[in-house]
C-alpha cells in the first residue's frame, strides 16, 4: 500500500465503542431468530469483531488513536448521542456530523431534521429502511418528505441498500427502489451503504444512469468490495464510489486497511475513493 498509504482518508462511516450493546436494542425488537442472543445483531456476517474496545473510559480517544493511525482525517459521524455531540464539539476538525432520519414520525421527524440541521450543522442525514419499524421502503411515501427536506437543506442522505445484515425482511432496501427516488427528485444527492447485494450491477446501472447517485463501501472489508464497484470505479466511476469504513461496529480500521492493498483500483481512482468524492458530496 505504499503508493496510497501516504494519501488522506475520509471515512463516511465511523463511530465510537459504546460502553454497552444497547445501541442494537432497536433491531433486536424485530427479531425472531437465536441472533437477538448476539451482543452486535450481525455478529455472524463478521469475524474479530472489536468488542474488545467496548466499555473504554475514552472512546473518542480509542477512535482517534485508529483514524491518526491510518490517515483518517476526518470522520463520518452521528449527532444523537452524547459521546458523539462531545466529539463534535471538541474535534470539529475531525468529526462530521450526520443526522437520523425516522419516517413513522411524519412531520415531527421533519422538524427534528431541521433541529439536527440547526444544533449540529448536519453535512447528511442517513437511513435504514429495513431496520425502521415498522419497515419503510425506500421509494414509499413516508419517506418523500425527507427526500424533500434534503434537497432543501443541500445535504446528502446515505441509505442502506441491498440485503440487510439482520435478519429481517429486505424488501424496504431492493436496489430498483432507487430508481423512481432518483427520477422524482433529481436533485437529491443519494449515496448507498452496505454494499448492495445482490444487486450491485444493477447499482452500477443506475449510477451510469443517475448523476446524483453514489455508492459508498460501508461494512465490507476491501476484500469483499464486488467486482462489479471495483470495475466501475476503474471505468466511469472513478467520481461515484466513496470510501466508507465500519469502526467499530463490525471492523476494526487495522483489517480494513489491511486489506485494502488488495483491492484493484487504478492509480487514479485512489485519491477519488479515499477522500476527493467524500469531499464532494460532503461539501468539505
Amino acid at each position: 500500500m505504499s503508493s496510497i498509504a501516504s494519501l488522506p482518508v475520509i471515512d463516511t462511516m465511523i463511530g465510537f465503542p459504546a460502553t454497552d450493546f444497547k445501541m442494537y436494542d432497536f433491531i433486536r425488537a424485530q427479531l425472531k431468530d437465536g441472533s437477538t442472543d448476539f451482543d452486535f445483531p450481525v455478529e455472524y456476517m463478521f469475524k474479530n469483531v472489536p468488542k474488545d474496545l467496548y466499555g473504554s473510559k475514552d472512546p473518542i480517544g480509542v477512535t482517534l488513536h485508529e483514524m491518526d493511525r491510518f490517515n483518517i482525517e476526518k470522520g463520518l459521524i452521528g449527532c444523537g448521542d452524547e459521546v458523539s455531540q462531545k466529539a463534535l464539539k471538541d474535534h470539529p476538525d475531525r468529526f462530521v456530523p450526520a443526522g437520523a432520519v425516522d419516517p413513522n414520525r411524519g412531520m415531527d421527524g421533519v422538524r427534528d431534521m431541521v433541529r439536527q440541521y440547526e444544533t449540529w450543522g448536519v453535512r447528511a442525514f442517513h437511513s435504514f429502511n429495513a431496520g425502521y419499524n415498522p419497515q419503510v421502503g425506500i421509494d414509499e411515501a413516508l419517506m418523500y418528505p425527507i427526500y424533500a427536506k434534503c434537497v432543501e437543506l443541500d445535504v446528502p442522505i446515505f441509505s442502506c441498500a441491498g440485503v440487510p445484515g439482520p435478519r429481517f425482511p429486505m424488501w424496504p432496501q431492493e436496489v430498483s427502489r432507487i430508481d423512481r427516488v432518483m427520477y422524482d427528485f433529481p436533485e437529491l444527492v443519494f449515496v448507498t451503504r452496505h454494499g448492495c447485494e445482490p444487486w450491485e450491477d444493477l447499482a452500477v446501472k443506475l449510477m451510469l444512469k443517475w448523476p446524483n447517485l453514489y455508492y459508498s463501501t460501508s461494512a465490507f472489508a476491501p476484500k469483499y468490495y464486488p467486482k462489479a464497484i471495483v470495475d466501475y470505479a476503474n471505468t466511469r466511476g472513478a467520481d461515484k464510489v466513496i470510501y466508507a469504513g465500519y469502526f467499530p461496529m463490525g471492523l476494526s480500521i487495522e483489517r480494513i486497511f489491511a486489506d485494502m492493498p488488495g483491492v484493484p483500483f487504478k492509480e487514479h481512482v485512489w485519491p477519488k475513493f479515499l477522500y476527493e468524492n467524500a469531499a464532494k458530496v460532503l461539501k468539505l
